[in-house]
């Protein structure tokens, strides 16, 4: 669940009774299994597949969109934040090209497409997911390129935000526009090869 939800609802929901974790699991797997059978998913069907009430859906995920996009988060991490000391290259490089989410344990490389097609069809479920979840990902390796700049190491004229467009649209291309897998070593060439050409123009000097 989003941050933002999960205020929203303690605002209404007081003081009183905690919150029951295992009813957070079992409607976010309901939902999980519609969207990895690629069926639709709606109230009635999250309900009853997860055997919660209308009531205790609603009160968790006051819309379908904010649900699916929680639900299509499951298996994913925020990445942690990336020591100074690292090296910066190659920490980017793995995290971007080594280790995408299609090929994640948790994240089966299905349901990265199911993802994608989702959020394409829907524009207001691609803003939820990109707010409440995808954005908060990006922050450790913003950071890290930031910190490249400031020590010298990435030009003083880079946007972190840009840098990071720029290197993961590089994987992107390949399982989106491309329909590869990452599991192909001839991608995984073709991605370090290109990240190579983006890191060499974005190094000082």
């Amino acid at each position: 669940m989003t941050v933002a939800v999960e205020e929203r609802v303690a605002a209404r929901r007081g003081p009183g009774r905690p919150r029951d974790e295992d009813l957070d699991r079992q409607i976010l797997q309901a939902t999980l299994q519609l969207i990895d059978a690629g069926e639709a998913v709606t109230v009635g069907r999250v309900v009853e597949r997860s055997g919660v009430s209308r009531a205790a859906l609603y009160r968790r995920w006051p819309s379908l969109t904010g649900l699916v996009a929680a639900a299509l988060d499951v298996g994913r991490e925020v990445p942690p934040a990336i020591a100074v000391s690292a090296d910066l290259r190659e920490v980017i490089r793995q995290s971007l090209v080594g280790g995408n989410d299609s090929v994640a344990p948790d994240f089966p490389e299905e349901r990265f497409r199911q993802r994608i097609r989702l959020a394409m069809a829907d524009r207001q479920l691609q803003r939820a997911y990109w707010h409440s979840h995808v954005a908060r990902r990006r922050v450790s390796l913003e950071r890290a390129l930031q910190e490249g700049i400031d020590r010298g190491i990435l030009r003083p004229d880079l946007d972190p935000a840009v840098c990071f467009d720029l290197l993961a649209g590089v994987v992107y291309y390949q399982l989106v526009v491309r329909g590869d897998s990452l599991s192909d070593q001839a991608v995984q060439v073709r991605c370090e090869a290109a990240f190579d050409v983006a890191w060499r123009g974005m190094l000082a000097g």
